[in-house]
């Protein structure tokens, strides 16, 4: 528990101003993962009507997607699909409203990764654009967590108040 209460606690600025400046990045990309990324692969309530996804539903086309980049994707492409179809959507909503931020970080830096280097890269530099940009974002709040304009933070008051 105590483990979970470090990797919950965010890291606070001085001055509130601060944090909420902080957190403009962080809701508008954990918004843009989830409404639209995450979305169009994974099915969630706000998934478009057209990509007929049952909830938590992935996508026909990504497991072939991700089986292609061979390796040990090729040995598990539904797996992987799932995982980083989830850390887009889901991952999305958590940063959006700063829970578990840095958790959700990490999975969306690991999927960011693989975009990255197993499906962008050979596309030249300029698609690989929105996935470098999620990217550092993802380590910035796996680093900092949610700030103060987050659930983190108060979660992380609670359990400091009912441990003392």
């Amino acid at each position: 528990m105590k483990l979970l209460q470090k990797i919950t606690h965010p890291i606070t600025m001085p001055f509130w101003w601060q944090d909420l400046f902080l957190a403009i990045p962080r809701i508008i990309c954990g918004y843009l993962l989830t409404s639209s990324f995450g979305a169009d692969k994974f099915g969630m309530p706000w998934s478009p009507v057209d990509k007929n996804l049952g909830l938590f539903e992935v996508a026909s086309w990504f497991p072939e997607d991700v089986a292609n980049y061979g390796g040990i994707f090729a040995l598990f492409p539904v797996f992987f699909a799932w995982i980083g179809a989830f850390s887009e959507a889901v991952g999305g909503v958590f940063i959006l409203l700063g829970f578990q931020t840095r958790i959700a970080s990490f999975l969306i830096m690991c999927t960011m990764l693989v975009a990255i280097f197993m499906q962008q890269i050979n596309n030249g530099m300029w698609n690989c654009l929105p996935a470098m940009g999620f990217l550092w974002v993802g380590i910035f709040y796996f680093v900092i967590g949610s700030g103060r304009f987050g659930i983190d933070y108060w979660i992380s008051k609670k359990t400091a108040k009912s441990s003392k």
